[in-house]
């Protein structure tokens, strides 16, 4: 009995399985690339901060904290892509692999530089994504 199927019946004390239907993991409203771009956004301002200080356990502190919010700004970008985005959308939106692939190859990037010009080109690409996520959810 697969996993649905128990939830189903868990459900529904009368053991009929109820259908239930969603074009993503769960009914659309848990997904927004905002959570990628609010991790984004603070990459961006520890290094800015990181630029604008002298004191080296400082610098620690803020490149510790910018590589764990890079880190998560992959991994929201990495559900959106792998939960909610769909083949239709693809097919819709053929650019779609190319904005992610390089998206989270920025965020990476991100990791290895306190140059802010890479947090803004990844902020730039999360609000692409974000337009078209807008796009399919109307």
């Amino acid at each position: 009995m697969s996993l649905l199927s128990r939830i189903n019946n868990l459900l529904d004390a009368s053991g009929t399985p109820l259908s239930v239907a969603a074009h993503c993991d769960l009914p659309c409203g848990v997904y927004d690339p905002a959570q990628a771009r609010i991790e984004a956004q603070s990459v961006k301002g520890c290094m800015e901060k990181y630029n604008a200080s002298d004191d080296a356990d400082f610098k620690v502190r803020a490149t510790l904290i910018k590589e764990e919010r890079s880190e998560l700004t992959k991994h929201h970008l990495w559900v959106l892509w792998t939960d909610y985005f769909k083949p239709v959308h693809l097919e819709a939106y053929p650019n779609l692999h190319e904005l992610f692939w390089s998206a989270t190859k920025t965020a990476g990037e991100a990791k290895k530089t306190n140059d802010v010009a890479v947090a803004d080109k990844l902020l730039s690409e999360i609000d692409a994504i974000a337009e078209i996520f807008w796009a399919t959810k109307k």
